[in-house]
């Protein structure tokens, strides 16, 4: 969902960012008109602390404390390149500078094969701009295009209006509402569940026209 991508807690030159030992064998480095998306690593800790530390972005997804502090950040650094969050976990990042916008990423449901769950975010200064869109365009080609799955899932917070946005941008499907648990609230949340199968990605002439 797009809440799993910070569970608990600039740049490099393009030659650097693109380095495959960046990024676990399975996850490779994404490309699109104007991201890269690759393995998080140390240097985006200050900026990853700095965008993550919001209410307004917190409070949208379900794992993210609020605070979040340096000590999150380099934590969640850690458990990425343990492999311990989700199955690829991505850094967006700018093509031209490899400046740090959000996190993406994706995750196996624990009793089913076939189903992968999308989850994102991005700093509010990078909000209403399209990066989520081409980021999560990006993620679910690959999904689809190197593993045998039948569908990805994704969710999001009722009140979250650019998340669907990006989620019916990308195909999905609505399936049905329910609640989510909150870090940063303290509670639980009200979230709407969508869903895009291999058929549809498949039937879609380009991401292009759903733009």
């Amino acid at each position: 969902m797009q809440s799993e991508m910070l569970r608990d807690g600039p740049s490099r030159p393009p030659e650097e960012r693109l380095r495959p030992d960046r990024l676990r064998s399975d996850c490779p480095v994404l490309l699109s008109q104007r991201l890269v998306l690759r393995a998080p690593h140390e240097e985006d800790i200050d900026a990853l602390a700095n965008l993550a530390n919001n209410a307004a972005v917190a409070t949208m997804v379900s794992r993210m404390p609020h605070p979040y502090t340096i000590r999150d950040a380099a934590d969640f650094v850690r458990r990425t390149k343990n492999g311990e969050i989700g199955k690829c976990v991505y850094a967006i990042t700018k093509a031209e500078n490899g400046e740090f916008l959000g996190c993406c990423g994706l995750e196996p449901h624990a009793n089913d094969a076939d189903t992968l769950e999308i989850g994102y975010w991005l700093g509010e200064p990078y909000w209403n701009r399209g990066y989520g869109t081409e980021a999560a365009h990006a993620l679910i080609d690959m999904a689809f295009r190197t593993r045998e799955i039948v569908q990805i899932d994704a969710r999001c917070r009722v009140t979250n209006i650019a998340s669907r946005r990006v989620i019916q941008k990308c195909g999905f499907q609505f399936q049905g509402s329910g609640m989510a648990s909150s870090l940063a609230m303290g509670g639980m949340m009200p979230v709407e569940w969508y869903r895009l199968d291999r058929k549809t990605w498949m039937s879609l002439k380009s991401w292009g026209e759903m733009r």
